[in-house]
């Protein structure tokens, strides 16, 4: 077996530890429970059940994420979510009176569609939502997936559920245009969206693929191919949160980086050009400042910030930033979660005071913390733990806050049915 076979293999293998974890998680002991509360139940029918991608918020104030399993239980998707029948769907959360209401948009079916939503839906331009499916619609590790666009029905609907028109903009196969969608999707300033798939590419080690509108249509091209040498090195297995500057800049972590290990991992830039796309390695992970990086988010002055499963103090979840400093970047690690055995900590979102929030496995079924930075340093506070139980377990996806301040994500598991919740947490 090559050094790229092996490493393909223990990255086939890490994505299913992953999987398995976010899938044991199940729910613990409550703090601060005057701030928390659940804002809906999934009954794994028609709503859904296991939203694993968090969400999104549009400006009116709804939010709207994916399930990746239940829905319409006529169809059936070979790799629905533990147990739950069905593909998942879309779905709004909008509120109604003193409280909130859901409302499917989509349903998806596992055929063309492909199914089981693992990533969140992002708004364009345009007005509609755009996502990602799962799907066991490629031979090449079966994970292909596909790009789909979500808009509301050409005319006015009466009734409480009013399905949203989807289509899909690509399906991947695989080599060379990737496989295994691992990032969500981003737009930048003239509408041309970019996401990053785990597989495929040119050397199936990754790849950043760009959809351009034409007319009416999505063209997708691979616009950067991650690739290997002949030691094995090199910065690919790129996935997580992705960021954007002004100038068009793309940036995010990858499992791999130039000298050092696979599963010890990088931030990179991905710069445009008149020639292509070029690969900056930004940093690189030596297994004592981190490992198993998941993706950055971009303050206003082009800080970067981001989480690491491990190595805070050997094993233990991290969060860090990186500050660009005359042509380098600065490395200073904000927080170290402590304890022992691999930590995940899900995506960050900051606020406009600067604070960072997210959530973190380290503590029985998750909790959600923030961080608030101060001149001699940054204050760690969990703000919720879950239970497991009517309150959900296993916080994973997209945090979202509001202009008041109210914090919103999902946990994939508890709840009242045992198929997940959508949770706020108020200031």
């Amino acid at each position: 077996m090559t050094r790229s076979e092996q490493h393909r293999s223990s990255a086939i293998a890490w994505l299913a530890g992953v999987a398995s974890l976010l899938f044991l998680l199940v729910t613990a002991m409550a703090g601060q429970a005057q701030t928390f509360q659940v804002l809906h139940n999934f009954t794994g029918g028609r709503d859904g059940a296991n939203p694993l991608g968090g969400l999104t918020l549009a400006p009116h104030g709804n939010l709207y994420g994916t399930a990746s399993a239940g829905a319409n239980q006529v169809y059936g998707c070979n790799n629905s979510s533990y147990g739950n029948t069905g593909c998942g769907s879309v779905f709004e959360l909008a509120r109604s009176g003193s409280g909130w209401i859901l409302r499917p948009l989509y349903d998806f079916q596992g055929g063309s569609d492909s199914g089981n939503p693992g990533i969140g839906v992002v708004f364009g331009p345009d007005g509609a939502l755009y996502g990602l499916a799962g799907g066991l619609n490629c031979s090449n590790f079966n994970v292909c997936g596909d790009v789909f666009r979500l808009a509301p029905p050409p005319t006015i609907c009466a009734s409480f559920i009013c399905y949203w028109q989807e289509t899909v903009l690509h399906t991947f196969t695989g080599e060379p245009d990737g496989s295994y969608p691992a990032s969500s999707l981003i737009f930048d300033s003239s509408g041309n969206m970019y996401g990053l798939t785990f597989f495929g590419g040119a050397g199936n080690v990754g790849a950043m693929y760009e959809l351009t509108r034409s007319g009416g249509s999505w063209n997708e091209s691979v616009a950067y191919s991650f690739s290997e040498n002949s030691q094995g090195y090199g910065v690919y297995f790129p996935g997580g949160q992705v960021a954007i500057d002004p100038a068009g800049n793309i940036y995010s972590t990858a499992s791999c980086n130039t000298t050092l290990s696979c599963f010890y991992g990088a931030v990179f830039q991905l710069q445009p050009g008149q020639s292509g796309w070029t690969l900056n390695e930004i940093y690189q992970f030596n297994g004592y400042d981190g490992y198993s990086p998941a993706g950055v988010i971009r303050d206003s002055s082009g800080n970067l910030y981001g989480a690491t499963s491990g190595d805070g103090a050997r094993e233990s979840a991290a969060i860090y930033e990186l500050s660009p400093s005359n042509g380098g970047w600065n490395y200073t690690q904000l927080y170290d979660f402590g304890g022992f055995g691999e930590d995940n900590t899900g995506n960050l979102v900051m606020d406009s005071a600067g604070n960072l929030y997210g959530t973190n496995s380290i503590t029985g079924y998750g909790s959600v913390f923030k961080l608030t930075p101060s001149g001699s340093g940054w204050t760690f506070t969990t703000l919720y733990t879950f239970s497991g139980g009517s309150d959900g377990g296993g916080p994973s996806g997209q945090l979202v806050l509001d202009s008041a301040g109210n914090l919103y994500g999902t946990a994939w598991s508890g709840g009242k049915y045992g198929r997940g919740v959508i949770w706020e947490i108020t200031p």
